[in-house]
């Protein structure tokens, strides 16, 4: 008779041994179904001859007697495999190599006038401070007055005249004309005086008159005035933002997380002071006034009919600037995918010339933002067969012949082009994805 200690032992026995045939069973049935797939699996696309082309097949060995006598797991590809409920799940997952992989971006670069806000209703609120600040110093100067003070500064300048910066001309403009202001006032005092009209004083107290206006300007009243314009500037700029700009950005920096993005602008305009706004979403700003050497060579070339105006000297600047962000954040990653495709330069501006011309000779992918009506743009303007140049520009004529064939020849190089800015991200992921 069998004691019940002894049928317990029986049926714990009986029941390892049906626990090892069943996991040698599946380990059998794990070898041969990988094998299975490797031989039937037709990738798409494959030739209708029945030879499929290469693709990444699982190598699995047979099988041997010792294997077959204790359990081993079988591969991860194997697992992986066998969670594939076809051949056509297997190739999703497991991507070919002649398969393009999709672009990285890397480095994203948005001009700012007219790309990120409208710069007309901008300029207006900084000239409204502008002649606010006169006022407070006693002066009775208009900004239009600074316009054409701007371009008379630049043609007795000569060829130097278009390679001065924004500022440069803004400060000089402004401090000639409170000295015109200031004489305009001692030569009225100086005929009272004299009991005489203006015209009839002599030449030596005219030249007095001449010296001591401009010993009266104070240069600190002539920055004070300027900061007072440029720090309207900026919080114009935030308050004329286009509408889409943010969303668009937080859908870029949501989508690829490790973008640097970068500004490159031709004036002092600058994201980063736009704390309200634009500032979390960029990581640096790149001016063309950081570079004399270069904004001469430039618009030298520029101001000459024969020239050839080399816009890629801002553009490397970015491209260091930008790769410098990108290493040191590069380094405080822990997990570095050394398969992935080579980071992809985007710029994203309204200037064919600059915007687009500029950054596509440096190699970048380009977005031209020729966007409708309604976002007021100033740049394609300026040219036949509108020839609406704006009020505050100071560009000579030469320069916006130049303007014109160097906008011709960059139409060629646009690689997308949008009428909104909602259609950004669109946009970037297209030419990620090659379409």
């Amino acid at each position: 008779a069998i004691n019940e200690t002894d049928l317990a032992q029986i049926q714990q026995t009986m029941r390892i041994l049906l626990v090892t045939a069943l996991v040698r069973t599946l380990s059998i049935r794990h070898h041969v179904e990988a094998f299975s797939l490797q031989m039937n699996a037709k990738p798409i696309g494959s030739s209708s001859d029945g030879i499929p082309p290469p693709f990444r097949a699982v190598a699995v060995a047979p099988p041997s007697t010792s294997s077959l006598l204790r359990f081993q797991p079988p591969p991860k590809s194997v697992l992986s495999l066998r969670l594939a409920s076809t051949a056509t799940d297997v190739l999703q997952t497991s991507p070919t190599p002649s398969e393009t992989k999709q672009g990285t971006l890397g480095l994203l670069t948005f001009d700012l006038d007219d790309t990120l806000y409208p710069i007309d209703p901008v300029l207006n609120d900084a000239n409204n401070v502008f002649v606010q600040k006169m006022a407070e110093y006693g002066y009775s100067i208009n900004p239009q007055d600074i316009v054409e003070a701007g371009k008379r500064i630049r043609e007795s300048a000569g060829k130097n005249g278009v390679a001065m910066s924004h500022t440069e001309v803004r400060l000089e403009a402004i401090r000639s004309e409170m000295e015109r202001n200031m004489l305009e006032k001692k030569l009225a005092e100086c005929a009272e005086d004299w009991a005489t009209e203006v015209k009839d004083l002599t030449a030596p107290l005219k030249a007095s008159a001449k010296k001591w206006a401009k010993s009266a300007v104070s240069e600190t009243v002539v920055e004070s005035i300027y900061s007072a314009w440029e720090r309207e500037r900026h919080h114009s700029a935030e308050r004329h933002l286009y509408p889409e700009i943010i969303t668009a950005l937080q859908k870029i920096r949501e989508e690829h997380p490790d973008v640097v993005i970068g500004a490159v602008t031709d004036g002092k305009a600058n994201p980063m002071l736009m704390v309200f706004s634009l500032a979390p979403y960029f990581d640096f700003c790149m001016s063309w006034e950081d570079d004399a050497a270069g904004r001469t060579e430039f618009y030298k070339e520029l101001g000459n009919v024969d020239g050839n105006a080399d816009l890629q000297w801002i553009y490397k600047a970015a491209i260091e600037k930008g790769k410098e962000i990108a290493d040191a954040k590069k380094e405080l990653k822990k997990d570095i995918d050394m398969d992935d495709a080579p980071p992809v330069w985007i710029h994203v501006g309204d200037d064919l010339a600059y915007d687009v011309g500029g950054s596509a000779s440096c190699g970048a992918k380009t977005i031209l933002l020729d966007l409708d009506d309604e976002y007021h743009q100033t740049a394609k303007l300026r040219f036949p067969p509108y020839n609406n140049i704006p009020a505050w520009n100071t560009a000579s004529n030469d320069e916006i012949a130049n303007r014109k064939a160097m906008n011709d020849e960059a139409e060629s190089m646009v690689d997308k082009r949008v009428s909104r800015l909602s259609m950004l991200p669109d946009a970037i992921a297209e030419i990620l994805n090659n379409e």
